[in-house]
């Protein structure tokens, strides 16, 4: 209990930080730590992301950052494309899932570690060249303009988080975080709220799929999910504190670490 506790701060602690990243350590860490299978830790995983992503929701939400519109569409493609992983999830080998989830991990860590070139563009938006992106705010009303483009694109994204999400356990911040960056010219600190949201609610459909397929949550699974809403509070206090470089290079070292620790095992 104590142990499933710790795991659940820390799994908090980096998502209130990044807006990502929670839920590739939260599967790890019940496998590896608590000695579950794929299939018993996902839900579990899913559970206290997005109890603990939709903390970090309603906080950017009180602050007027998260891009509701953007998440909900997000979220809604999401809800439909989860059960296909999650139906997946439990046709695959236990070994071909721990493999798919290692090979995940050093993408997310080879994405973090990748040094980013900083281009001109008003404000702080982004990192691409302003015009490039395919999501683009409205200088008089700071909101999106819904092209075709613009709706398509997160509709995808939508749709990729929503498999990988059911199918992984994990809540799909680290899919949504540089795919804003890269696609939209929102600013980091609305980044990261609205990522937040699409977790919470992406993986709220998640564990209700589990839940009806006949997935029960125990006393560990609890204790682990009431320490990551713990765990991301006080990530949401410190996350103007920590510089962003050593923060990324930190957790890509301990995906790396715990990705060949997984492949190993596999």
């Amino acid at each position: 209990m104590l142990l499933a506790s710790l795991f659940g701060v820390v799994m908090g602690l980096v998502l209130g930080l990044t807006g990502a990243g929670g839920g590739i350590l939260a599967v790890p860490a019940l496998v590896l730590g608590l000695g579950w299978t794929m299939t018993q830790a996902a839900p579990v995983a899913l559970f206290a992301v997005g109890s603990a992503a939709a903390i970090g929701a309603i906080d950017g939400l009180r602050r007027g950052l998260v891009r509701y519109r953007a998440a909900l569409l997000i979220a809604a493609l999401g809800a439909v494309f989860s059960p296909l992983g999650i139906y997946f999830a439990h046709q695959l080998p236990e070994k071909v899932l721990m493999i798919l989830f290692s090979l995940l991990m050093v993408l997310v860590a080879w994405r973090m570690l990748r040094k980013e070139r900083q281009q001109a563009g008003p404000s702080d938006h982004g990192h691409a060249s302003w015009g490039q992106k395919n999501c683009m705010l409205n200088e008089q009303t700071g909101r999106f303009d819904w092209t075709t483009k613009c709706t398509a694109t997160l509709a995808a994204l939508g749709a990729i988080t929503g498999v990988v999400s059911g199918l992984l356990g994990v809540g799909g911040g680290f899919l949504i975080v540089p795919a804003f960056k890269q696609l939209t010219d929102v600013q980091m600190r609305g980044i990261v709220a609205t990522s937040l949201m699409v977790i919470s609610l992406i993986s709220a459909i998640g564990v209700i799929g589990s839940f009806q397929a006949g997935v029960r949550i125990d006393n560990q699974g609890a204790a682990f999910i009431v320490a990551s809403i713990v765990g991301m509070i006080i990530g949401r206090r410190l996350c103007a504190q920590v510089p962003a470089r050593a923060l990324q290079v930190g957790f890509a070292s301990v995906c790396l670490v715990v990705a060949g620790y997984m492949l190993l095992r596999a």
